[in-house]
């Protein structure tokens, strides 16, 4: 594979992409969408073959893929996310003369992005990054997952024929394969930003090749998330399908969701035998790939090996011919002081279907015991009733939970990302090498970069800095003379 060749055709496509008329890139995008809706039935049979995944679960991932990126057309069209900013030039401005300065996000230029194995549509080859980087007018190569191959060839060609449909330029979108060709593109000095969706360590390394390179990129990539629930003494009472839940969120696709709740914080009177009962229900289910299953059992075996460690359920793990797993769900429970003595043991994220219950004493104790272990996540979730709630008395543990994590939630679990105009899908490291959103439509912004044009004729400014605005997207303009008024809208400091 020519990866020259490849990163040449992206950085020609560059400039005429980025120059492409919103409603035109937005029709783009809904081509794509259109395609692969047309394509799903045989996609999703290539995806249940290739990673085991159930087919209600892939036709789910295809219709959030396809309304996503119908989602970034409409912001596309909107134009506010160009952040578009128009400071008319002012001799009396205060603090000197101002001359006509103005400002827009514009695309950064190729990006790479290297697509995850556990939602083969939804973070693949036409997933979030995928979409951003489009909506956002970049050239996008996708470095594709070795777990799903044979799918990411098939939707590369849907994605590329229906981009050419709608008249975008060559070299636009392109993909890979390979992790040579990967790291080589990574180092290409035409690539201008990378995306990643996957473990630790491999994340990792493609963030120092980016950050080592002569003129280093951003990199945004996802990584491990153990995502920490807390339940208080009321919600432990009055929520009876408390557990239950729990196991549903851990379970489901075989607790390969970068969502899934690693750790359960329970009172240290609760009663956890439910645990049992309830993941007896669950029926086995294949993990992605060899490599994805030998990780999670040695994983496990290591967390069952743990002192102090108690068994709720032991679940099994089953390899078949082709050296594939088949897991049910693993929970055990600990105590704080095991947690905190044996965390080298114990606060890996396992990817797939196992969790730790830790039983605490002290409700007060849980914000320090957060930021102790739980410096980067995801997601961080409370259960309380709305009287604990109200009075005040876990506005710590959530302040915690907000400085630590990119989404808080209050109830319910944190699998099932929406993909929403608000959503904060990221976290500090380690959740994350740059904390930004891979979910939602705040996701573009990862692909721009701004630009100023200082007195520059009304002929060369980009469209959505013209006077004319032939784009029709929001300006927020400060015009001459505004500056003398500094302060008055704050009243009296």
């Amino acid at each position: 594979m020519d990866t020259d060749r490849i990163a040449a055709a992206a950085a020609r496509a560059a400039r005429p992409f980025a120059d492409t008329e919103p409603r035109a890139r937005a029709r783009a995008l809904v081509a794509v969408a259109d395609a692969l809706d047309a394509a799903s039935e045989e996609l999703i049979a290539i995806a249940t073959r290739e990673t085991g995944l159930a087919e209600a679960r892939l036709t789910g991932e295809v219709r959030r893929t396809t309304n996503q990126l119908r989602l970034f057309a409409e912001v596309i069209v909107d134009g506010a996310y160009l952040d578009a900013r128009i400071d008319d030039a002012d001799p009396d401005y205060v603090i000197g003369p101002r001359p006509d300065v103005r400002r827009v996000l514009e695309p950064v230029g190729p990006v790479l992005n290297f697509a995850a194995s556990n939602f083969p549509f939804a973070f693949s080859v036409a997933g979030g990054d995928s979409a951003a980087a489009l909506a956002a007018g970049c050239p996008l190569i996708v470095k594709a997952h070795s777990g799903h191959p044979e799918l990411s060839r098939r939707t590369a060609q849907v994605v590329a024929a229906a981009l050419a449909s709608a008249g975008m330029p060559d070299g636009v979108f392109q993909l890979v394969e390979g992790q040579e060709n990967g790291v080589a593109l990574l180092r290409d000095d035409r690539i201008r930003a990378g995306a990643f969706t996957g473990s630790t360590h491999v994340g990792r390394l493609l963030a120092d090749i980016a950050a080592s390179r002569p003129r280093p990129i951003p990199f945004y990539g996802e990584l491990g998330s153990v995502n920490p629930v807390y339940a208080t003494a009321g919600a432990v009472a009055s929520e009876p399908g408390l557990l239950q839940g729990f196991l549903g969120s851990v379970s489901g696709s075989a607790g390969q969701l970068c969502t899934k709740p690693g750790f359960l914080f329970v009172p240290a009177d609760a009663a956890l035998q439910p645990v049992a009962a309830a993941a007896a229900t669950v029926a086995e289910h294949r993990l992605l790939n060899p490599g994805i299953g030998r990780a999670f059992e040695e994983r496990r075996a290591s967390v069952l090996g743990a002192r102090g460690v108690s068994i709720l359920a032991e679940g099994t793990v089953r390899v078949d011919e082709d050296d594939q797993r088949f897991a049910t769900p693993t929970v055990v429970e600990v105590d704080v002081e095991t947690l905190r003595d044996h965390r080298d043991e114990l606060l890996e994220e396992s990817f797939g279907p196992l969790s730790v219950i830790v039983r605490y004493d002290d409700v007060a104790a849980l914000p320090e015991l957060h930021r102790e272990l739980f410096p980067g996540n995801l997601t961080s979730t409370v259960h309380a009733r709305d009287d604990e709630l109200a009075d005040g008395g876990l506005a710590e543990l959530v302040d915690a939970l907000a400085e630590t994590s990119g989404r808080v939630l209050f109830g319910g679990w944190p699998t099932g990302v929406s993909v929403t105009s608000a959503m904060q899908h990221g976290g500090p490291f380690p959740a994350t090498t740059t904390d930004a959103t891979s979910v939602g439509t705040a996701a573009i912004t990862r692909f721009l970069r701004g630009v100023a044009y200082q007195g520059a004729p009304q002929a060369l400014l980009p469209p959505p800095l013209r006077d004319d605005n032939p784009w029709g997207v929001p300006q927020r303009r400060s015009a001459a003379g505004r500056s003398a008024g500094w302060g008055s809208l704050a009243g009296e400091y």
